[in-house]
């Protein structure tokens, strides 16, 4: 176990110093966290383990979920790039986050009720066209983590994955338990993510029955309670999405696995201490 020994400032104005040190025991779900939140704070930590991932590439200065937005995460040096993907009415795997075309485009109406052909003619911003999944991973040599919607958009995500060995580059993500179930059963080696907004305090057990190694959990409502049951059994944690300073310092203080960012300036804070 490890003691953590409380200098003078934590004992000031409560009557008095102890008789002698004091120390807490942490029990050893804590260890690892406490040593990384050590070294967030004192500098000392390096950034090797630390992954900051480019969410829907960096979309806080660029189109969302274009290749624009894509390239521009990879030149940043994120670690990986995060995406959203959907099928069109006639299969095709799109690079999109909202089940319609509306808010990103400047069409309207439901990804699912168009062709590729027909959400090809959409401006997804600046000019930008929607890419389809494949031509992501042509564009970029990144590691991606690719967010499935539902288990249909597993199974399509599942052929491809198989057809070009992607198990060892593409980490698939949901805020599904069925879809990441479904994805690890048809393609066994890959590396799954369970995501949450809001969660109960059965979210590393769900995490746990689908046999996903990590979970996305929103940062603001993130708990250092949280993080230390998934620490305990083996599960990584990252959050998202850390935009700020101050939340990529508490992603460190609660040693966390990584974040998801919308703007490249938190990859260059990551490369220092935060």
């Amino acid at each position: 176990m490890v003691a953590a020994v409380f200098p003078a400032r934590h004992w000031r104005g409560t009557g008095g110093p102890p008789a002698g040190p004091t120390t807490t025991r942490l029990p050893p779900c804590r260890v690892s966290i406490a040593r990384r939140a050590v070294a967030a704070v004192d500098g000392s930590e390096t950034t090797v383990n630390f992954q900051i991932i480019g969410h829907r590439g960096v979309m806080g200065v660029e189109p969302e979920n274009t290749l624009r937005s894509f390239l521009h995460a990879e030149r940043a040096g994120m670690d990986a790039l995060e995406l959203d993907l959907h099928l069109s009415k006639d299969g095709a795997l799109v690079v999109m986050h909202d089940t319609d075309v509306d808010r990103t485009t400047d069409g309207t109406g439901a990804i699912a009720e168009r062709t590729l052909a027909e959400l090809r003619e959409l401006d997804a911003g600046g000019g930008e066209r929607i890419p389809v999944f494949e031509e992501v991973l042509d564009a970029v040599g990144s590691p991606i983590q690719a967010e499935i919607k539902d288990a249909a958009a597993a199974r399509a995500l599942a052929g491809v994955m198989r057809r070009r060995d992607l198990a060892g580059r593409v980490e698939v993500s949901s805020f599904h338990d069925e879809a990441v179930a479904e994805i690890a059963a048809l393609v066994p080696d890959v590396r799954t993510v369970l995501i949450a907004s809001r969660w109960g305090t059965d979210v590393v057990d769900r995490a746990k029955a689908v046999g996903a190694a990590t979970l996305a959990l929103n940062v603001r409502r993130l708990t250092l309670e949280t993080v230390e049951r998934a620490d305990a059994e083996g599960i990584r944690v990252i959050g998202w999405v850390v935009n700020t300073r101050e939340q990529l310092r508490l992603a460190r203080a609660f040693g966390l696995a990584g974040v998801t960012t919308d703007f490249p300036e938190i990859r260059r804070m990551g490369r220092t201490s935060a």
